[in-house]
């Protein structure tokens, strides 16, 4: 049976989403600030994950970007700029590893950015909106949706920081509120689902299709 994600008039009743304050949001500017971001983040296994672009608005312009990547843990969430050079050998490692297990929605075009600007494959990838079609939802659920139906509460998104520049040196507080808590509402709507891991829809470095998949 097709099971039907709540209406942004039932979400907008909701209590707000309790994410991240900017006190958990860490943004490394030193080789030794990204190591250690590194190691924690691998010691995770799993971590919530998205990107920001400086957005186009001219048509037939391409993206730029990613210019932000996040990975969002349990307690705190980490943001890697892109050009801070320092950081790219860790980052690097970090998306193509299989083992470190990295959630979030709509990940199929980041795949494509990621490799077309940083010449690597994303591997170890669990796109939720996989998950939630191989549950029987068949439109594209989003994270607001997936807050409001497995949190049970409201996600706010504000269009005004979505469409800011990702790309300049120093991120805003609200650029980094809501870069961090994109990726860290993705870990927690996974963790309140109580998957376990062999059961995930993972996507392989060389794979377009999930490696595993849920029983039917």
């Amino acid at each position: 049976m097709k099971k039907i994600a709540p209406t942004k008039d039932e979400i907008a009743l909701l209590p707000q989403f309790s994410g991240l304050t900017l006190e958990h949001i860490h943004v490394p500017t030193t080789t030794e600030e990204f190591a250690s971001a590194a190691a924690e983040i691998r010691a995770a296994g799993i971590a919530g994950f998205d990107t920001e672009s400086k957005p186009t608005f001219v048509t037939g312009d391409v993206s730029e970007g990613p210019h932000v990547v996040q990975f969002a843990l349990h307690d705190k969430a980490y943001l890697f700029q892109l050009h801070r050079v320092e950081g790219l050998p860790f980052l690097l490692e970090l998306l193509q590893s299989e083992q470190l297990i990295k959630v979030g929605f709509g990940l199929k075009s980041d795949r494509g950015h990621i490799r077309a600007k940083l010449g690597v494959h994303f591997g170890g990838v669990v796109d939720l909106n996989t998950v939630f079609n191989m549950d029987g939802y068949h439109k594209e659920m989003g994270v607001r949706a997936a807050v409001g139906l497995v949190l049970k509460q409201r996600f706010a998104k504000s269009r005004h920081v979505t469409t800011s520049n990702w790309s300049q040196p120093q991120l805003t507080a609200q650029q980094m509120l809501y870069a961090a808590n994109d990726a860290y509402a993705a870990l927690k709507v996974l963790e309140a689902m109580n998957l376990h891991r062999e059961d995930l829809p993972i996507m392989g470095v060389h794979a377009e299709t999930p490696v595993t998949k849920p029983d039917a």
